[in-house]
């Protein structure tokens, strides 16, 4: 087993610290400019004043918060789930995905992930002693696309689970009903587990998002991870949650209980309430980063760059070779002094780096000032 996940920094941080470094605007890391709501925050405010949460809270979550989940399941999905016994709250997506697969996956198993995929997930399969096989969307028609046959010839007599991610971080790919209904054909017929990362559900642009624990067979052997973070633009109170059965969630819990044990106690209340905010919260939210969206892909694509225009998440990802570059770790780094933009390349994503090597990832979910600012550094690579 590798341990190439051990050691040094994220190309996160290096690049964050470039970007500090050199006054450059930065594209990089996915994280907003603003804050989300004021009623959100000050409901985070009442509950520290009250009291709420400023001790341990109890382990599985705060029970008006695993309430405001399984209501959000049932109310947007048709998804059924016990507060009790089929909810987890985690230290954002990120725990939850470390602890659903410190759990779930024993030395020597094989999880299948979509290359390109968050570079958590490396770490984390390495830390359970699993093995990743990566299963790669490849690019054309503008978007990128997930074959179904791959995916199925990946699977062997030693593959646990697949590893989903939906919509899909880094390429911006929404998975639609037909290619969720293959993978769930799959999962069926090989008795394999899901887990299923949805943390960008609500930022969906063209499409739908549709949770594959909805699909027949799959409650039972689905765990589905989201967040508050990227919803609501607070990623800093870091709560996340699990779905699943019981005995799935009891997997996931006794990792969690190692790891931070709980967390973001007073937080836990204030996103109990904004799970329960109107539908045109979310309405909002998209009809907000869509022309964000659309902004930062018409400034790429007229600085030279192929644009693979996402239909959900806030990131963009393009193809350098038009601008006469193939290396996406040298350019990302040459960036930020040549026009004073930073970005991340995505073959940090890849187990084939080779296949990721031409392709840059940007964020959009910035102020929209600063997104047109940013495009027209940009040009001067024209």
């Amino acid at each position: 087993m590798t341990k190439e996940w051990l050691g040094g920094t994220t190309i996160f941080a290096e690049m964050s610290a470039l970007a500090v470094r050199t006054g450059a605007i930065n594209l990089g890391q996915g994280f907003p400019d603003t804050d989300g709501p004021e009623e959100i925050r000050e409901a985070a405010v009442r509950a520290l004043r009250d009291g709420r949460g400023n001790q341990y809270p109890p382990g599985p979550g705060v029970p008006e918060l695993r309430a405001a989940i399984t209501d959000h399941q049932r109310l947007r999905y048709g998804l059924t789930y016990d507060p009790d016994t089929e909810v987890l709250v985690t230290a954002g997506a990120t725990e939850a995905i470390a602890a659903a697969l410190l759990a779930l996956v024993e030395p020597g198993d094989e999880v299948i992930a979509l290359e390109p995929y968050y570079d958590s997930y490396a770490a984390c399969i390495g830390m359970a002693g699993g093995t990743r096989v990566p299963v790669t969307l490849r690019p054309h028609d503008g978007a990128y696309h997930l074959d179904p046959d791959e995916l199925r010839a990946a699977v062997t007599d030693r593959t646990r689970l697949i590893l989903l991610n939906t919509p899909h971080n880094p390429t911006g790919t929404v998975l639609g009903r037909e290619h969720l209904a293959a993978v769930a054909e799959l999962a069926v017929e090989r008795d394999l587990l899901v887990v299923t990362d949805e943390v960008y559900e609500h930022l969906v642009f063209e499409g739908e998002h549709v949770p594959i624990a909805s699909l027949p067979g799959m409650r039972e052997r689905t765990l589905t991870i989201s967040s508050a973070g990227k919803t609501f633009s607070f990623t800093g109170w870091k709560v996340g949650w699990v779905t699943g059965t019981p005995e799935l969630v009891t997997a996931v819990r006794s990792a969690k209980q190692f790891l931070t044990y709980v967390a973001s106690g007073p937080f836990q209340y204030a996103i109990a309430e904004a799970l329960r905010l109107p539908d045109s919260y979310f309405e909002g939210l998209r009809a907000d980063l869509r022309p964000k969206r659309d902004v930062l892909s018409a400034g790429l694509t007229a600085a030279g760059f192929e644009v693979y225009r996402p239909a959900g998440t806030y990131f963009v990802t393009t193809d350098i070779r038009p601008l006469g570059e193939s290396d996406g770790f040298a350019f990302c780094r040459a960036l930020p002094e040549r026009c004073g933009v930073v970005a991340i390349p995505n073959a940090v994503f890849y187990d084939h780096r080779d296949r990721g090597a031409p392709f840059v990832r940007f964020a959009f979910c910035k102020r929209t000032d600063v997104l047109a600012e940013a495009a027209a550094r940009l040009k001067t690579l024209a």
